[in-house]
């Protein structure tokens, strides 16, 4: 698989800079078929960092409403990436 069809988009939120700052860990929305060992190759080779360890995690997705119509969100995939010290990613910075 494609290392961009891997990763689909970074997760910025309070806590992920929070996570950012303290751990080096920043989190991404993935391929909902792909495991730790092909998204570490993919962030690697699309970011050029070290990767250190690669979690996941099954997001489930919300139940919203509009009117009477209930409708809900897709689920999908996290990784926390930590990067290796000293390593950072340049458009996580100032965020």
């Amino acid at each position: 698989m494609n290392p961009y069809e891997i990763i689909k988009r970074p997760v910025i939120t309070e806590k992920g800079t929070i996570q950012k700052k303290a751990n080096n860990q920043l989190a991404f929305e993935v391929d909902r078929k792909a495991n730790r060992v092909e998204i570490r190759h993919a962030v690697k080779k699309i970011f050029n960092v070290r990767v250190v360890k690669v979690r996941t995690l099954q997001m489930k997705g919300k139940v919203k409403r509009v009117g009477r119509t209930l409708g809900k969100r897709r689920d999908w995939k996290k990784a926390i990436v930590t990067l290796a010290k000293g390593e950072n990613i340049e458009f996580f910075e100032g965020v």
